[in-house]
């Protein structure tokens, strides 16, 4: 494997994405962002070309074997008012462009024989209220995760994802008022009696990126707070 470890982060300049990549660098990776914003690559990763035409320029430096997918978008609403807009921007930006990113860097992870793919989920995929094609997407990403860990661990190659509970993020809050009873109960029923923050993700995603995690595959990691197990009693 080449002593070269970059890392591409997708979605990298703010939240959870940011945080990860201060915890890649930290860990003495070269870190490689695509965002719409900040100072990496820039481009729109909801548009396919404009996707293909970041990983081209993201790749010129040199193979990349360690990924997280991590950029996405939530479009909340009741399932009588979800419209296929609604489903279609979800599905570009939550599902394809893992799928692009993963294709792009493959062949330079199967050369190296190794590889870290980490997807972003959410604890959404098991159920949220006003969530249908958010639920849906992250859903997909833990069921590509499986898949992925079937037909590359001959290669070297690993695939999770983690499925983040409340995170103290500019998205959650955008998605999630503060003011809003829905947002006063999730937050209440956190076993653990905080919210997340975006560098209690980038720890769990730093363990799965890391080369002695290579018994690890097709797994997704709850970082919840204890939310997948229950709520907290008041």
């Amino acid at each position: 494997m080449s002593t070269r470890q970059r890392v591409l982060i997708t979605g990298g300049a703010s939240g959870i994405g940011r945080a990860t990549a201060e915890r890649c660098l930290a860990d003495g990776y070269e870190v490689i962002i695509i965002d719409r914003e900040g100072d990496g690559i820039i481009a729109d990763l909801s548009d396919a070309s404009a996707t293909l035409a970041a990983l081209e320029t993201a790749l010129q430096g040199g193979p990349i074997t360690r990924l997280v997918n991590n950029v996405g978008i939530v479009r909340p609403g009741r399932i009588e008012d979800q419209t296929l807009a609604d489903l279609d921007a979800a599905v570009s930006l939550n599902v394809r462009c893992a799928l692009q990113c993963v294709q792009a860097l493959l062949p330079g992870m199967k050369a190296a024989g190794f590889g870290r793919i980490v997807n972003i989920s959410s604890r959404a995929a098991l159920g949220k209220e006003m969530r249908t094609v958010y639920a849906a997407t992250k859903a997909a990403l833990i069921g590509m995760v499986k898949v992925w860990a079937l037909e590359l661990g001959e290669h070297g190659i690993t695939a999770n994802a983690i499925g983040p509970g409340p995170i103290r993020t500019p998205l959650f809050e955008k998605a999630n008022p503060p003011d809003s009873p829905l947002t006063q109960a999730i937050i209440k029923g956190i076993p653990v009696r905080r919210m997340g923050e975006p560098e209690d993700i980038a720890h769990a995603v730093a363990f799965l990126l890391d080369a002695c995690s290579g018994f690890i595959t097709g797994q997704t990691l709850y970082v919840c707070g204890g939310m997948t197990v229950g709520a907290a009693s008041s």
